[in-house]
């Protein structure tokens, strides 16, 4: 399974302001930046994980963006069902667009649907507190600055 740019960039701004002081507020620009990908695009993002509760987003000139919950708070297995638009692994999965013969004698689907539930389930047992355990290495990595830290 390929997740979409649009989890990608969710997870890798997470993991960003998870490794920022408290309080500390980022910009978007800023993140997209250090990451060198699209600002449009992860101006989508932010907007989107600031609905789902996960980001805090402060305007104005002293404005920024946070994270709105502790680190050990926020499920990657659950982030990404939120932000993937289509779990769907094959055609099948849509009862609705399923067009396949063989639908009605297939164990492939059957499969495929264990697959992923065991995929979700591995994603599950992680917060994004567990993937920055090597904050020190990250922090060089991002290029932080030490009076960042």
């Amino acid at each position: 399974m390929q997740l979409t740019s649009y989890t990608d960039y969710s997870l890798r701004l997470l993991l960003y302001l998870a490794l920022q002081p408290k309080h500390k507020l980022s910009s978007v620009k800023q993140v997209a930046d250090i990451y060198r990908i699209s600002y449009n695009h992860l101006t989508k993002v932010t907007h989107e994980l600031g609905k789902l509760g996960l980001i805090e987003t402060i305007k104005g000139r002293n404005g920024g963006i946070r994270l709105a919950k502790k680190p050990e708070e926020i499920n990657i297995g659950e982030v990404v069902k939120q932000t993937e638009d289509n779990l769907e692994l094959v055609e099948c999965f849509n009862r609705e667009t399923n067009t396949c013969i063989l639908n009605p004698a297939c164990r492939l689907k059957g499969v495929l649907h264990e697959a992923l539930a065991a995929y979700l389930q591995v994603l599950e047992q992680y917060t994004v507190k567990d993937l920055v355990l090597n904050e020190d290495d990250l922090r060089a990595l991002l290029q932080f600055k030490t009076t960042e830290q």
